[in-house]
């Protein structure tokens, strides 16, 4: 039998489906008995020896995870919402868990935002564990599960995550998720290859799946099972031809030097990029800093996490992007309002110069952080050169305060912005005058260049970076920043396409930023170009380009 799923994760994985049982508790409101506090504070402190005695026994990495899902557990704010809505309402304790807990996840969920959506994930893991060890069920152990499995569930939950053991797990399949869903991000960064989309697999079926086609197959033949054996295999050899380029230079074969850097959202990410074969950070997320809590990290707390950052990676880039919240990122204690168009409101760099003690915190622990490191700062959302000059105005104002109080930081610290709105685009040669770089973010710039929402499922085909629209403001704002001299970055998505890495190159980008697993792939394809040869390809060909299907054709030939 052939299932047809979504590929999110490239690979071949062949084994045998191991299925994690999902437990659905009853949270309808019910009238709540005596000791329903007890109840719950007892499921409380369960879950969090659970999770405490898991992270104990877990890798860094894997420990990390466990770890902030008992930060988020032992919130008090959270806790006290629960217990005040049993003694208020005299309900049951499932309804008023996940009541709350819902609360707080539909309001990362609403963001559109595939991090702050991994948030939302995180707390209904942990709504789902809480209510299974309230009623008595145990939590999935699949630190000893058979070698050769497909691991197989609804979804892919923070907590099954940190408890994969990769040699076991050929590959994952779930019901649920997308190609920026956490599940996606998770399974390639381990390498491993995943369908979703797929709900019909069997406890014990031996399954063959394929991530970059998002086919199942099944109880295959014998046939069918050698085919993929030697396509597993095959991948394999090109994996391992791909080492080649650890430790190299990405460098164009007539010597046009890029530089590729990694993603990073998470404290966790720090050890992990920095070990992989990034040249250094090329988005630094810091909305997570900011989430789950009931107020604004203080300065110490920020320059704690940027410090670390900036440390580990030494003289290699950490390009720390100020925050990126606002309209349908909410977050209560920021005193956002609910707008009719979020994505065109009070946003990111809107939000921050209005908000003055939040951004002047905020940048006073980057530049401390930046006497430990190669550390740059990056604004999102820039619109207007008003926008930066007043920016910028406010980062001299708080540099100025640092050397009256004696505080070291970097003096002469890179200041960036990201291109990601079509008035950015046009208008790239009177940034360029006030920017040090640019940082093109292709998620938001193909959402504005199409007026598509990327999340609404209606309009979904016409929302591609293919688009020759999109490709052609990307090569505008590289010619721009390369006329005035200003190193210009790809750190959306589609940095990591290797189906757009000559694109990207030949428009005269110098930087591409990318999950750290994609980087060997991408540092290959750049290896074998020529740098003058494709640009030339590409200056002739660009205005002809009319559909999406015109633009794959010619990045194929590029």
């Amino acid at each position: 039998m052939r299932l047809k799923g979504i590929g999110i994760s490239r690979g071949i994985g062949i084994g045998v489906a191991y299925v994690v049982e999902e437990y659905v508790a009853d949270v309808s409101k019910k009238a709540g008995c005596a000791e329903e506090d007890s109840r719950f504070s007892l499921a409380v402190e369960k879950l969090t020896s659970f999770l405490e005695e898991k992270a104990a026994a877990a890798t860094e990495e894997q420990a990390e995870i466990l770890e902030s899902h008992v930060m988020l557990l032992s919130d008090p704010v959270m806790i006290s919402d629960i217990e005040d809505m049993i003694a208020s309402e005299r309900c049951n304790s499932e309804y008023a868990v996940n009541t709350v807990f819902e609360e707080y996840a539909d309001i990362l969920t609403q963001s559109g935002d595939e991090l702050l959506m991994m948030r939302a994930g995180d707390m209904r893991d942990i709504k789902n564990n809480l209510l299974a060890v309230m009623n008595g069920h145990d939590l999935p152990d699949l630190s000893s599960i058979p070698m050769g499995s497909i691991l197989t569930a609804n979804e892919l939950t923070t907590s099954l995550a940190a408890g994969i053991n990769e040699k076991l797990v050929n590959g994952l399949i779930t019901n649920v998720g997308g190609p920026t869903s956490h599940m996606a991000i998770i399974a390639r960064s381990m390498d491993l290859p995943a369908v979703t989309g797929i709900g019909e697999i069997k406890h014990g079926d031996r399954v063959i799946i394929n991530g970059e086609t998002g086919e199942i197959i099944v109880d295959p033949t014998k046939a069918e099972l050698a085919e993929y054996q030697a396509l597993a295999e095959e991948r394999r050899i090109q994996k391992e031809a791909l080492e080649k380029f650890r430790g190299l230079p990405g460098k164009t074969v007539d010597g046009r030097h890029i530089e590729l850097y990694a993603n990073i959202g998470l404290e966790m990410d720090i050890k992990k990029t920095r070990d992989s074969d990034a040249d250094g950070v090329g988005l630094f997320r810091t909305e997570f800093l900011f989430m789950n809590r009931n107020t604004a990290p203080s300065e110490e707390e920020q320059f704690a996490v940027y410090r670390k950052a900036a440390i580990a990676f030494g003289i290699r880039s950490v390009i720390i992007r100020t925050l990126d919240v606002g309209g349908d990122k909410d977050i209560p204690y920021l005193g956002l309002e609910k707008e009719e168009n979020p994505f065109l409101g009070w946003r990111a760099i809107r939000y921050c110069l209005d908000s003055k003690d939040v951004f002047s915190a905020q940048l006073r622990a980057i530049l401390r952080a930046s006497a430990f490191g190669a550390v740059k700062i990056m604004f999102p959302m820039v619109s207007d050169v008003e926008e930066l000059k007043r920016a910028k105005s406010l980062l001299s104002e708080i540099m100025n305060e640092l050397t009256e109080q004696g505080i070291a930081f970097d003096k002469n610290i890179t200041v960036g912005i990201m291109i990601e709105t079509p008035a950015a685009a046009v208008m790239a040669g009177a940034l360029a005058r006030e920017a040090d770089f640019f940082s093109i973010g292709t998620n938001d710039l193909t959402q504005y260049i199409m007026a598509v929402d990327r999340g609404n499922q209606k309009v979904a085909g016409l929302y591609s970076v293919y688009n020759p629209a999109v490709l052609r403001v990307i090569y505008s704002v590289a010619n721009e920043a390369l006329s005035h001299n200003v190193p210009c970055g790809v750190c959306g998505e589609a940095g990591a396409d290797p189906l757009l890495t000559k694109f990207f190159v030949g428009c005269g980008v110098n930087e591409l930023s990318m999950t750290h697993t994609s980087i060997l792939e991408v540092k290959s394809v750049i290896c074998g170009m020529n740098y003058a040869n494709t640009r030339a390809n590409i200056k002739e060909s660009i205005q002809h380009l009319a559909s999406i299907d015109d633009s794959i054709a010619f990045l194929k030939r590029l």
